[in-house]
């Protein structure tokens, strides 16, 4: 990608997508194009001078309307939150497919250069995540299908979508397969946040409520990586401007179980909690890690930021969130600003 070309950044008012717009702004690209279905007031960063639309994206009218004039293409655009999200909204997230569907057909009519398809580690087959020790998975380990039910389908249906455009239309895609982001400005409530958010937040309300306990989903004892936002950015972009084509894994490979990941939680906030462990709460698979071979054999590289500094940068966010010590997560609660060129 050059500077002057035409991105296009579809889920923008999101999290990940929010933290590559603002990437992209301090790396000299000046012709970025914002796109979410959110109120602009509700979106977590918004630049003025980026052309910021407000959009669905499950619309093809409105995918066509963004699409036309873009060189490049990233789409984070999709219907998803945290377990409590994905395994109670299937439907809702399986929809989603319009928007891989359309999108992918308004780049091919537009004559993008390329496309970035975000996928995720849920594509992962569920009988190869039942154990807690689990061996990390490779992106072979995506076959035979048997992905997280809903999202995970969705997301895996999509990436042979790219690949078919590819192949029929010349349509040139990439798909990463995230693996857990998390970091700071990010939903931390409301029922879509992830499990580092929601353990930070937990361990917060306790901490200033004096109430010195935690609920944690499951036994705790279930495994995951996380990576923080910074790693998120740099493997995209890489990914973007690579010669690979193939579903690739971007993420940590820095295993934890939850309940390790409330140990770093109560470290930060120097407070220690009585556990309330509730069997009934989502839960997910039993065990997820990121094989990495792939991505250092091709790039060289792999995530590597500790869990334990970026959640103690995402704890020290939300704190501020909460206690009232920064400018809101949104601009519902600043002055509406006009966006240059937006619509």
């Amino acid at each position: 990608m050059n500077t002057n070309d035409t991105i296009l950044v579809t889920g923008a008012g999101g999290f990940i997508g929010g933290h590559l717009v603002a990437d992209l702004r301090r790396r000299g690209f000046t012709r970025i194009r914002a796109v979410d279905w959110k109120d602009i007031a509700d979106w977590y960063q918004f630049f003025p001078d980026v052309e910021n639309y407000q959009r669905d994206l499950k619309d093809a009218r409105n995918c066509h309307e963004v699409t036309e004039g873009a060189d490049y293409v990233f789409n984070l655009a999709a219907d998803m939150g945290g377990m409590g999200f994905i395994e109670t909204h299937k439907a809702d997230c399986m929809l989603s497919v319009l928007i891989s569907t359309h999108m992918l057909l308004a780049a091919r009519d537009c004559g993008v250069k390329r496309f970035l398809y975000t996928s995720s580690a849920c594509v992962y087959a569920a009988d190869k995540q039942t154990d807690a020790h689990v061996t990390a998975l490779t992106e072979s380990d995506a076959y035979p299908a048997m992905p997280e039910d809903g999202y995970g389908w969705e997301k895996l249906f999509s990436e042979r979508m790219c690949r078919h455009f590819s192949e029929d239309f010349g349509l040139e895609t990439r798909c990463v397969r995230y693996h857990n982001v998390y970091g700071p400005i990010g939903t931390y409530d409301g029922g879509r946040e992830k499990a580092p958010a929601a353990i930070c937040r937990k361990v917060i309300q306790a901490k200033l409520s004096g109430r010195h306990a935690i609920e944690i989903w499951g036994d705790g004892e279930q495994t995951r990586s996380f990576m923080y936002i910074d790693d998120c950015l740099h493997g995209t972009r890489m990914i973007m401007d690579g010669g690979f084509s193939d579903p690739i894994n971007l993420g940590s490979d820095q295993l934890v179980t939850i309940n390790q990941l409330v140990d770093i939680a109560e470290a930060i906030a120097g407070i220690r909690l009585e556990r309330r462990y509730n069997p009934d709460a989502p839960k997910g698979v039993r065990g997820r890690n990121s094989d990495n071979t792939l991505i250092r054999t091709v790039f060289g590289w792999a995530p590597s930021v500790r869990l334990e500094d970026g959640l103690e940068r995402t704890y020290r966010w939300i704190y501020d969130q909460m206690t009232g010590n920064a400018a809101p997560a949104t601009l519902r609660d600043r002055p509406r600003m006009v966006a240059a060129g937006g619509r």
